[in-house]
């Protein structure tokens, strides 16, 4: 292990962990740039009608098949987009631009368009890559760098087309997923949402606020104690609080909270962090993301709420930090992913 390694772990290990710095920063970056045009290992999610379909990861996904599996590869491009905004002079920067550029180019886009175009992968990513897309969009559109507003363009078509199929398929989903992993309809609305909101696409909000209202509004008494599941990497109950934070005015989503989660407003709430026991598990080692996400949905809520809810920071940086040693512990099973985690409760944490 390289000294910078080790001491990047033993500062996070002893809570240097708390502001996201420029070398924190260097170091999360090395993490997507290894992996983005990185084809093998990899796990497809792929139908096949017949053997003429059978091609390697790199030909069906062109623009997006590092990083393992077509998902941690979009949220992997998010991770750097997001990262030279917040430290334009991030190291290796020009390497950076370069990969984004050559992943993300039209010709590529065009091949991920007509892939997702097939009739039988309509479900294709369905709705966690298709979130992690318009998080990806909106990162790009929101910066100020050249390179960005070009590879802007170029992905906008492939988001345009899933928020089409936001809007056919929402309204066909008669019952949430409440699982804490790929498939939790909470999650899958959040990004959306926020992109919704600042491309102020009103089809896509309408539908997102409709069909949240109808699949979440009466919950009542989310089991916290049921958290963690084996594998879980999100939060289904905080997910679905951030889901109703987004598209509810203060005082009913306030009302709606206390009947749905009232152990939150309680000066003294406490959560146990997940704990991994073997980080070479893919599956197991999920349970560090469902630090992460904790994180990002309590500092969400705090942003927003600090009056009833500042409370809450202490349990959101213990779960950010207690998870951070595991990002950079040379285990592919976590670094291909986990980095776009930690950064994502970065963005969240003031």
């Amino acid at each position: 292990m390289k000294l910078s390694h080790y001491f990047f772990l033993l500062c996070f290990q002893f809570g240097f962990s708390q502001e996201l710095t420029l070398e924190k920063a260097n170091h999360l970056a090395t993490l997507p740039i290894k992996c983005l045009q990185q084809e093998y290992p990899n796990k497809l999610g792929q139908l096949l009608q017949d053997s003429t379909e059978l091609q390697s990861p790199k030909a069906l996904h062109p623009a997006f098949y590092g990083c393992f599996d077509w998902h941690s590869s979009v949220h992997g491009h998010w991770s750097l987009v997001y990262l030279l905004k917040k430290f334009p002079n991030l190291a290796k920067k020009e390497e950076i631009i370069s990969k984004l550029r050559t992943n993300l180019s039209k010709e590529n886009i065009q091949k991920e368009i007509d892939y997702v175009s097939k009739a039988h992968e309509k479900s294709f990513e369905r709705t966690y890559g298709w979130t992690w897309l318009l998080k990806l969009q909106l990162e790009l559109e929101t910066s100020s760098e050249p390179f960005a507003k070009e590879l802007a363009g170029n992905l906008k078509p492939l988001s345009d087309l899933i928020i089409q199929r936001y809007i056919e398929f929402l309204p066909k989903l008669l019952y949430p997923v409440r699982a804490g992993t790929h498939s939790n309809t909470a999650f899958g609305l959040n990004f959306a949402w926020d992109y919704a909101v600042y491309s102020k696409n009103v089809a896509l909000q309408k539908s997102i606020k409709e069909n949240a209202i109808r699949l979440f509004q009466k919950d009542r008494e989310c089991p916290l104690n049921w958290e963690p599941s084996g594998t879980d990497f999100l939060s289904p109950c905080l997910e679905e609080i951030g889901t109703m934070q987004r598209i509810l005015p203060k005082a009913e989503f306030l009302k709606w909270l206390k009947d749905f989660s009232k152990p939150l407003f309680d000066k003294k709430f406490t959560w146990d962090v997940a704990r991994v026991s073997d980080r070479t598990d893919g599956h197991l080692v999920h349970l560090d993301g469902l630090n992460f996400s904790r994180a990002w949905n309590l500092y969400y809520l705090i942003n927003q709420y600090p009056k009833e809810f500042s409370h809450l920071k202490a349990l959101a940086d213990h779960h950010l930090d207690f998870s951070l040693p595991s990002v950079v512990d040379g285990n592919y099973e976590g670094e291909h992913w986990l980095a776009s985690f930690a950064l994502r409760a970065y963005e969240e944490k003031r």
